[in-house]
């Protein structure tokens, strides 16, 4: 499973997209799925700030995506250097 960091809000919108597409649904077919309008949809995908919670845990569920939330990993500089020979 591939799993996709979302830093901002703008990278929402281009997922909920990308996976609306992935499962060959216009617009108006995820709509019809979640009881929103094709309007509501395409607003959502342009403007994801706009999106409630209860929203995007629906529109994840018909789209066959899974919400996580975790503590972020960072990396420090000598990790990032671990394991390279120069």
């Amino acid at each position: 499973m591939m799993t996709h960091p979302l830093l901002t809000v703008t990278q929402l919108g281009q997922l909920l997209l990308s996976a609306r597409k992935a499962k060959k649904f216009t617009q108006a077919d995820l709509a019809a799925r979640v009881g929103l309008s094709q309007a509501r949809i395409s607003q959502m995908e342009m403007n994801p700030e706009t999106i409630t919670a209860q929203q995007l845990l629906l529109l994840t569920s018909v789209l066959d995506l899974e919400l996580s939330l975790g503590a972020r990993v960072t990396l420090t500089p000598s990790d990032s250097m671990a394991g390279l020979d120069w």
